[in-house]
């Protein structure tokens, strides 16, 4: 295997609105008991090293180029929607605490706006 040191490695930025620089997703994760918050923080290192890409039962398609990925806790099962970026980086856009067995669509529009916020900022995750 051929190692290039000028290859970065992928990295996870919190979506930042664009108006306000507040980050809902790192405000959500925050927030959490420690336990919960230790395992969110995990499943997303895993979601970095593996470059964005996991299958079930780890994460999913939802829209576009959203993706969810899926957290469970005890009872609780933590959903955070991501999308990849440029420049091997993976924007998380929106959390909640899913209570429903389908993914509610109120949620998945909160993701898109967020999504496209980003898109219309990108000097924000360069």
């Amino acid at each position: 295997m051929i190692y290039n040191e000028n290859e970065k490695e992928y990295q996870v930025k919190f979506y930042q609105n664009s108006q306000s620089s507040k980050s809902a997703v790192f405000d959500y994760v925050e927030n959490l008991d420690l336990k919960a918050k230790a395992k969110v923080l995990k499943y997303i290192e895993f979601l970095r090293q593996h470059q964005g890409y996991l299958d079930e039962p780890y994460s999913r398609h939802i829209k576009g180029k959203i993706r969810e990925l899926w957290v469970d806790f005890g009872r609780q099962r933590h959903r955070i929607f991501y999308v990849m970026f440029i420049k091997k980086t993976i924007i998380l856009l929106y959390a909640f605490l899913k209570k429903t067995d389908k993914t509610p669509i109120a949620e998945i529009k909160k993701a898109e706006n967020n999504y496209f916020d980003a898109i219309n900022n990108q000097k924000l995750y360069e």
